[in-house]
């Protein structure tokens, strides 16, 4: 069986106000292939964009067990895996922590692959980077912006 080649996945989110508008974009690179995909909310934060757009490229993979390298400028997603706090949230279940919803979204997806996590400085001149974080800003700016829905019931929770 021939081995399936690396999916690489670049990512950024950001938020104007942080909470504020926010988006998110993630560009998927297999071989000659790319897609590019985004979207906005009208009330969320940067790291939930940040997280979504890492959501957003896995859940668009179509076959299992994908070896996929992800890049983000993303301290916060990244060290969470690199330096194991997502596993010591999980064994805690989550306790006092934001983004839970997200957390849980995408750990299935991180499961059902073979992913290893990178951090690059944002806003460097990474091509790749800045084409999501163009995306992530363009789609806050759009019109109608749904509401992010778990960053509205996470701020009830924590008043």
């Amino acid at each position: 069986m021939e081995a399936r080649p690396v999916i690489y996945l670049y990512t950024d989110g950001a938020a104007s106000g942080n909470p504020g508008p926010g988006g998110w974009g993630a560009v998927l690179k297999c071989g000659n292939l790319r897609k590019e995909m985004s979207g906005g909310f009208a009330l969320t934060t940067n790291n939930r964009m940040e997280l979504l757009a890492v959501i957003k490229g896995l859940e668009a993979i179509r076959w299992q067990n994908a070896r996929v390298e992800v890049w983000s400028d993303s301290s916060y997603v990244v060290k969470a895996i690199t330096e194991g706090w997502l596993e010591k949230w999980e064994r805690t279940g989550f306790a006092k922590k934001k983004n839970v919803d997200l957390w849980k979204r995408f750990l299935p997806l991180y499961r059902s692959h073979n992913v290893q996590f990178h951090w690059l400085k944002g806003h460097a001149g990474h091509p790749e980077n800045e084409r999501c974080d163009s995306m992530a800003v363009e789609a806050y700016h759009g019109d109608n912006l749904p509401p992010d829905s778990g960053y509205i019931a996470e701020s009830v929770t924590l008043i």
